[in-house]
């Protein structure tokens, strides 16, 4: 076509606008406009990326006078090709553990990219206005594989937050009958058939099943995906939850010296950490189980996985030889406040009715705001949780503490000076037959009537504070004295200061 260079040059030139950052960490808005001299032909748009992204993401639109006028979208940064969406997608996300499908995960070099625009079908006497809002993330925080709550508004939201898939250990059965690593969607799946509200794959010092997640988000679009991983030392095991770049996880090697090193990179990234089976000896079955790791600032740990799922296939379920719950009890002894929260360790995706065990057993149950990975990681990290350790989809554990005018739920602190009254209301549901028991470092009560008739019971007891620090945890047991759900504490005279890591 006889001038087309020319015309393409005077559109670059007059209807292509690039706003340049005034800093590297800026955003950039690139508009243009195609016209039928674009038709079955591409434009690379170029934009500079600056140095230290972590994650790039591309908001598109385009308006016409003709609704089949139609823009396709890819991208190239400086070394390669990263991918294309064609007329699928207006919006996309890259980073080094996880990218939108049709795009490649991986660093995110500084220099010159190009948007690469395609026009199947732009006919004469038409244009196509397009506008792309590219954003440069510069930290490793992440927010979530959903831009918008699963579900909104405030209530007790179910889930499991300890599971391995293929990724790591996770093995199940193919359609041949053979065992082979367990592919991610399985895990969802059977995650999604019992009910449960939000999950965690925690793959061993892995994020590679974070870019699996983001494929699978929109279509368990009623299941929260948290991404985690396992940090798995040889001293012990521990899960972190919501970023998805790589960290170091190499203990005691110059890549990650001391644990507060590592706990350094989660705390940069919004991530919370969470001790994993404690009370687990070392051994053949499990290596470096148990937590032995020197110098741990326990005021930097969130949470305690009290009640680990191998722990329910033992004499004693949740308080068997392996209980993670005396290692938890000694740290709030020691006046930390850390979150008890419990995870299935899953590795096939599987339940096993008869025993209880598998995906969802024991189930952590979390009070948020919302279900949003925001709102879940902000409740854990307040302490508003019990653990359900029969894995049921109903049953349900509020307490309350009010004294002075203040009531507080699990997690949270209440001032009592000495001699103050201190009322505790409990709500439990669907656990009929049940009992409740306290336990705490301070005086208890004798309850007068803790036997729970019908499914949805309330208690209210009196304490009478003594002025000096002290926690007290409401349980229930099932009729035959094993550990039903597993109840936070609320922290009487607790400084705000000491609470999970701030």
């Amino acid at each position: 076509m006889p001038g087309r260079p020319l015309i393409h040059l005077l559109l670059a030139a007059l209807a292509l606008t690039v706003a340049a950052p005034a800093a590297a960490a800026q955003d950039l808005t690139l508009t243009g406009v195609m016209t039928h001299a674009d038709h079955e032909h591409y434009r690379e748009v170029p934009f500079t990326v600056p140095a230290g992204t972590t994650r790039l993401t591309v908001d598109f639109a385009y308006t016409g006078k003709d609704q089949k006028s139609v823009i396709d979208l890819g991208v190239r940064d400086p070394q390669r090709f990263r991918g294309w969406s064609g007329g699928n997608k207006r919006s996309f996300t890259i980073s080094d553990a996880d990218a939108t499908p049709s795009y490649l995960p991986g660093p995110i070099p500084a220099g010159t990219w190009k948007l690469v625009l395609g026009v199947p079908n732009l006919r004469a006497g038409v244009e196509a206005r397009y506008t792309a809002h590219v954003t440069f993330q510069h930290d490793t925080s992440f927010a979530g594989f959903s831009a918008t709550p699963i579900k909104p508004g405030p209530g007790w939201y179910r889930g499991d937050l300890h599971m391995h898939t293929a990724h790591s250990d996770g093995s199940c059965v193919s359609h041949r009958g053979v065992r082979v690593p367990c592919p991610v969607f399985k895990t969802l799946e059977t995650a999604h058939a019992h009910g449960l509200d939000f999950i965690s794959v925690t793959d061993h010092n892995d994020t590679a099943q974070n870019d699996a997640l983001r494929e699978l988000a929109p279509y368990f679009d009623d299941l929260l995906l948290i991404p985690g991983r396992e940090l798995t030392t040889f001293w012990g095991h521990a899960n972190i939850w919501g970023p998805t770049a790589p960290m170091d996880f190499q203990l005691g090697s110059p890549r990650a010296t001391t644990l507060a090193a590592i706990q350094t990179q989660v705390e940069k990234a919004g991530g919370l950490i969470s001790i994993n089976h404690p009370g687990q000896p070392s051994g053949e079955t499990c290596m470096g189980c148990g937590w032995t790791a020197k110098d741990t600032d326990f005021s930097r740990i969130q949470a305690i996985q009290a009640v680990n799922g191998g722990a329910l296939r033992l004499p004693g379920g949740a308080e068997s030889v392996i209980s993670g719950i005396p290692f938890w009890e000694a740290r709030l002894n020691a006046g930390l406040r850390i979150t008890a929260v419990g995870g299935s360790d899953n590795h096939d995706a599987g339940i096993d009715q008869a025993t209880h065990t598998g995906i969802g057993f024991p189930t952590t149950v979390v009070h948020a705001s919302e279900l949003s990975q925001p709102a879940i990681l902000a409740g854990i990290r307040a302490g508003h949780v019990f653990v359900d350790i029969t894995g049921s989809r109903e049953k349900t554990l509020e307490v309350s503490a009010t004294s002075g005018g203040r009531t507080v739920e699990m997690g949270d602190a209440l001032a009592a000076p000495a001699g103050a009254p201190i009322k505790v209301s409990v709500r439990v549901t669907h656990a009929a037959g049940a009992s409740l028991s306290l336990a705490g470092d301070g005086p208890k009560p004798k309850l007068a009537d803790a036997t729970l008739n019908g499914d949805d019971a309330t208690r209210s007891f009196e304490v009478t504070g003594d002025g000096r620090r002290h926690w007290l945890r409401v349980d229930v047991r099932g009729p035959d004295g094993k550990l039903w759900l597993l109840g936070n504490p609320i922290y009487l005279n607790a400084p705000e200061a000491t609470a999970r890591g701030r």
